[in-house]
């Protein structure tokens, strides 16, 4: 979609890796200015203590086509986001996609480990980043989106919301975590849609982020070599899937039709025909119910 954003201006709250950084990178490749923000700067790392910068994203963006713009943010400090929107407002006037992406809680849960055998304080956390960031971010940048109509707030989130209300998802604090995002796309749809906006979530498959390479040993060239050990892998994406999903949202001038609605990149690759970078369309949660979940050896023949 070159250029179909050109004009636009998004807003991709935790840009930093993963999700985050494809979507804002597709955001880019379609020409829009993309704001990026992060706690990881290539002056002071976050607690991951991970090498991927927020200014690493928005020179990806600006290589893409759009125009990267790197702003170091505590979405936790409701006065760190107030600043960063009044600095959007005053260099643009207006801006057309809020992305919330803020998760940071990879480390802080523990599989299969009951409520009251979690670390608290690691659960605590975990809700605070993963739920009060989307919240405190939506505060103040709406005002702002409200400006002009047709705003797009993307929700993004681990599942759909028909995947997720049958099944538990890894931990109380995960689960609890992941459907509270699905819930806020579907409130904000209540409160945007009358206003001219929409807002919906939006889910990636199995994706093949920088720590999902990390952990299984691979790189984005070599990823099937993880196969062996973890066969269902073979369903996995690329963060620039869900980045075109996200692209292709910002696009189409009839997404209101979307409103509180929750989608994924799959889904969305059906709906408006765009590929993962290997051509490819990868369907890992329809995958997920008819061959992981129901105990079939991992073939994802028919599923991308």
């Amino acid at each position: 979609m070159p250029e179909s954003l050109r004009g636009r201006v998004a807003l991709v709250a935790g840009a930093t890796r993963g999700a985050g950084r494809g979507i804002a990178v597709e955001l880019g490749a379609a020409g829009a200015t993309v704001y990026v923000t992060g706690r990881s700067t290539r002056a002071h790392r976050s607690e991951y203590d991970r090498p991927e910068t927020i200014e690493d994203t928005a020179d990806l963006v600006t290589g893409a086509g759009g125009e990267g713009i790197a702003v170091p943010t505590d979405h936790l400090d409701p006065a760190q986001v107030r600043t960063l929107v009044d600095r959007i407002a005053d260099e643009r006037g207006r801006f057309d996609v809020l992305v919330n992406d803020v998760w940071g809680g990879e480390h802080l849960f523990a599989f299969d480990t009951p409520l009251w055998e979690h670390d608290l304080d690691d659960g605590l956390r975990l809700l605070r980043l993963a739920v009060e960031t989307h919240a405190v971010t939506s505060h103040h940048a709406l005002p702002l989106l409200l400006r002009h109509p047709g705003g797009l707030v993307v929700e993004m989130t681990d599942g759909t919301a028909e995947y997720n209300r049958d099944r538990y998802r890894n931990s109380f604090f995960y689960d609890l975590a992941k459907a509270s995002v699905l819930r806020m796309a579907f409130a904000l749809g209540h409160e945007l849609g009358p206003r001219g906006a929409t807002a919906l979530a939006l889910t990636p498959g199995w994706l093949r982020s920088e720590m999902m390479l990390d952990a299984f040993g691979v790189r984005e060239d070599n990823w099937r070599d993880a196969l062996g050990e973890v066969p269902h892998f073979a369903i996995s994406e690329t963060p620039r899937y869900v980045g075109r999903a996200v692209a292709a949202l910002a696009a189409d001038p009839d997404v209101a039709r979307f409103n509180g609605r929750s989608l994924s990149s799959g889904g969305l690759a059906r709906e408006y025909g765009f590929t993962d970078l290997d051509g490819s369309r990868p369907d890992a949660w329809r995958y997920l119910v008819e061959v992981q979940d129901a105990g079939k050896p991992a073939d994802a023949t028919g599923y991308r």
